[in-house]
This record gives structure tokens, C-alpha cells and sequence, in this order.
């Protein structure tokens, strides 16, 4: 349960941490309020769940009492999220919260110094914004997850004028 749900041949990919309670029961990710809260912040940059989106978790399985995933946890689910990302082969990941971009970028660092620039995942664009359980929190932030989604339109509207010449 909750290993993705989506558009498989989705240009925008969302990635969060783990399933929560709801998820793990509904087998999706992101339901209940973060995922009404996902989901508007989808329409804003006019993308919906199921169209030309494809959303993950870095872990598929609920960590007990919900707390963030350990590092053997990321590293046994890895090869199912690499999968998932081989099989989508999307032009743009969104990492939602601090530990899917840590976990997808290799380092330790935190949201607010991760945001506002373009990283690397094994060659796909990837930006960070804050995960919407913490915005559901910390409502003042949800300007900055706005300003988040902007530069990720920016950035897919830069990829897609970006045209390779034939070698």
C-alpha cells in the first residue's frame, strides 16, 4: 500500500516521506488533509492527482507511531522508488519535507536552505518545498511553498524549451 498513484507517463513527479495512517489504510499516498492541501497546491501550478502527476513516497511502509523513516527503512525501498522513477521517467521531481529531500540528495541539510534551487537526482531536475503536514502547521510558510511551485513552472517551462541537437 502506498507505493504511488498517478499518471504513468507523468512529466511532474511528487515525492514525500512515508504513508501516514490514512495512507497505509487507503493504500495511496497523500490522503486525508495534507492530501487536500497537496492537491491544491497542484491545481495552483494546474496540474490534478492522476494527470501528468505521479506521487511517491520514499518509504512505502508506515514507520511505527509515524515517526520519520530510519535509514535502513530509505535504503530497503530505495530500489522500489528508483524503479518507480525508471518506469515514469518524469522531467521534474518535487521533494515534499525534509526527509525525502535528504534522502533523495544524499546529504543532510534543511528544507529552507534546499529551496530555491534546481538539484540533480540522478539527472532529473528536482526542486524542494516544504511537505504539506508541516504547512497544515506553520500556515505562514505556505507563502514560501507557493513561491516553490512557481519556480518549479519556471524550471519545467526552461526544460521544455530546451531542445537537444541531433548527435
Amino acid at each position: 500500500p502506498g507505493f504511488g498513484v498517478g499518471d504513468r507517463r507523468a512529466r511532474w513527479m511528487v515525492i514525500g516521506e512515508a504513508p501516514g495512517e490514512n495512507e497505509d489504510l487507503q493504500g495511496e499516498p497523500f490522503v486525508g488533509q495534507a492530501g487536500k492541501l497537496l492537491d491544491s497546491m497542484l491545481a495552483a501550478i494546474k496540474l490534478k492527482r492522476g494527470e501528468n502527476v505521479y506521487i511517491a513516497n520514499v518509504v512505502k511502509c508506515r514507520p511505527p507511531n509515524n515517526r520519520n523513516p530510519e535509514a535502513g527503512e530509505v535504503e530497503q525501498c530505495e530500489p522500489f522508488l528508483h524503479g518507480q522513477i525508471e518506469m515514469i521517467r518524469p522531467k521534474l521531481i518535487i521533494a515534499l519535507g525534509k526527509v525525502a529531500a535528504v534522502n533523495l540528495l544524499k546529504r543532510e541539510a534543511s528544507v529552507t536552505s534546499m529551496r530555491g534551487k534546481v538539484h540533480d537526482y540522478r539527472g532529473i531536475p528536482m526542486i524542494v518545498t516544504y511537505h504539506p503536514a508541516y504547512l497544515l502547521r506553520s500556515l505562514p510558510e505556505k507563502a514560501r511553498a507557493c513561491e516553490d511551485l512557481c519556480f518549479a513552472i519556471e524550471t519545467m517551462r526552461g526544460l521544455q524549451s530546451v531542445t537537444v541537437a541531433p548527435t
